[in-house]
C-alpha cells in the first residue's frame, strides 16, 4: 500500500471538493487541469476514456470521474477516498446551509454570486473543451459524428442513447465496414461495459415506510437510474418529494436545487439538503449515502474494462466515438450556460476576460471562479 499516493488522493480531492464550483462540466475542466496538465496522472486520451465511461453509467458524472481517477492513482482505497473526499466538503457545507434554512426560514442572497461565477465557469469549460477536442477529434468522420451528436443533444435526445448510438456505435460500425468485417464479431468484449449501463434496475428496491429508511431507498433508486443534468434531478425530486411523498413544497425544492448549484463539489448534494428538511441530520446523511453509493459500485464494475476496450482497435474505435459524443454534450451544456449567464455587458466582459486569462496564463481556475463570485456580489450591492 503506497501511503504517499493515498495521502495525495485524499488531499487533492478534498481541495477539489472545496473549490470545484459550477457543475459537472466545470468539475471536468478542473480535473483535466489538475490531473492531466499539472500532476500528469493520466494522458489526455486516458482522461477522455474515463470521462466517457463515466457518462455511460448513471449517477453524478464528475463524481464518477473522480472515483475513476482515484482508482488509477491508488487502487481500490484510492477509489473510495477520491469519491468520499470529493463529496464530503460539499455535503458538510450543504448540511450547514440546510440548518440555517430550517432555523431562520430563508437563505442568504445567492443570485448575485451565481451571476458573477457563471460567465467565468463558461470560459473554463471552453478552455477544457478546446484541449480535449484536439485529442478526441482525430479525423473528419469523428468531427462529423461530434457535430451530429451536438445537434441531437441540443434537440433533447436522451444522453445515454446519444453516446452509445450516435457516438460510439456509429463509429464502431464505420470502422468494421472499413475493414470488411462483421460488426457482431467484436460485440462480446463490449458487452460487460454496456451491460453496466442497464444494471440500475437491480438496485431500485421497494420504498420503506420509516422516513429515514424511505429517504435512503428513494435516493438509492434515483442515484441508480438518473442520467443527465441537475435539471433531470429536479424532475425526479419533484415527482418523489413534492407530488408523491408531499414532504417538500415547490419553493423548498427550488431552494434545495439552488443550494446544490451554488456550493462546490457534486450538484447531487442537493440530496443532503432534502434529507435534512425531511428528517434532520440522520436524513441528510442517509440521503447523501443513498444517492452516491451506486456511483462507487458502477465505477468499480466498469473501470477494469476501460483499458481493455482501448487496447483493441475496434473497441478503441467505439471509445473514440463515445469520446466525441461526450464532448458534444459538454459543448451543449456550455452553450446553455452561455445563454443563461451572458445577460448584460458586465457578464459578457467577465466571460471575455476569463477566456483571455485561461488561454494565455496558467492560473488555477478556482481563483477565477471565486473572483467572479466576488465581482457578482459587489455588483449586487451596487445595483
Amino acid at each position: 500500500m503506497d501511503k504517499e499516493k493515498l495521502w495525495e488522493v485524499t488531499t487533492v480531492f478534498l481541495k477539489l471538493g472545496l473549490i470545484a464550483f459550477g457543475g459537472p462540466a466545470a468539475h471536468t475542466a478542473m480535473m483535466k487541469e489538475e490531473f492531466v496538465e499539472r500532476r500528469k496522472w493520466v494522458s489526455e486520451q486516458r482522461f477522455l476514456d474515463l470521462m466517457s465511461a463515466s457518462n455511460l453509467i448513471p449517477g453524478p458524472n464528475s463524481t464518477e470521474l473522480a472515483i475513476h481517477l482515484g482508482y488509477v492513482r491508488a487502487g481500490w482505497l484510492g477509489l473510495i477516498l477520491a469519491g468520499a473526499c470529493f463529496i464530503l466538503p460539499a455535503m458538510l457545507i450543504v448540511l450547514a446551509l440546510a440548518y440555517i434554512y430550517m432555523e431562520f426560514g430563508n437563505m442568504p442572497e445567492l443570485g448575485s454570486i451565481l451571476y458573477g461565477m457563471k460567465p467565468v465557469i463558461m470560459a473554463i469549460v471552453i478552455h477544457a473543451l478546446w484541449g480535449l477536442g484536439k485529442t478526441a477529434v482525430k479525423n473528419t468522420t469523428l468531427a462529423i459524428i461530434g457535430g451530429v451528436a451536438a445537434v441531437l443533444a441540443f434537440a433533447g435526445v436522451n444522453e445515454i442513447l446519444l453516446l452509445v448510438l450516435a457516438g460510439g456505435l456509429m463509429y464502431f460500425l464505420y470502422k468494421r465496414k472499413e475493414r470488411g468485417q462483421q460488426a457482431h464479431a467484436l460485440l462480446p468484449p463490449t458487452l460487460p461495459f454496456l451491460m453496466v449501463s442497464s444494471a440500475p434496475a437491480l438496485l431500485t428496491g421497494a420504498a420503506k415506510t420509516a422516513a429515514v429508511g424511505q429517504l435512503f431507498w428513494t435516493f438509492l433508486k434515483i442515484g441508480s437510474v438518473l442520467y443527465g443534468s441537475g435539471y433531470v434531478l429536479l424532475a425526479f425530486l419533484q415527482s418523489e418529494f413534492v407530488e408523491k411523498w408531499q414532504v417538500l413544497t415547490p419553493q423548498q425544492l427550488l431552494d434545495a436545487v439552488a443550494i446544490g448549484q451554488f456550493t462546490p463539489g457534486p450538484v447531487f448534494t442537493t440530496a443532503t439538503f432534502v434529507g435534512y428538511v425531511v428528517a434532520g441530520t440522520p436524513g441528510a446523511i442517509v440521503s447523501t449515502v443513498g444517492i452516491f453509493l451506486p456511483a462507487f459500485v458502477f465505477v468499480a464494475l466498469v473501470n477494469p474494462w476501460v483499458e481493455k476496450l482501448r487496447s483493441s482497435q475496434a473497441t478503441g474505435a467505439l471509445l473514440d466515438g463515445i469520446n466525441v459524443g461526450s464532448l458534444a454534450l459538454m459543448a451543449v451544456v456550455t452553450l446553455q450556460l452561455g445563454m443563461a449567464s451572458l445577460i448584460d455587458g458586465l457578464s459578457i466582459v467577465l466571460a471575455l476576460v476569463s477566456l483571455v486569462i485561461v488561454f494565455r496564463y496558467k492560473i488555477n481556475s478556482a481563483w477565477l471562479v471565486l473572483g467572479g463570485g466576488v465581482i457578482g456580489m459587489l455588483s449586487g450591492y451596487l445595483s
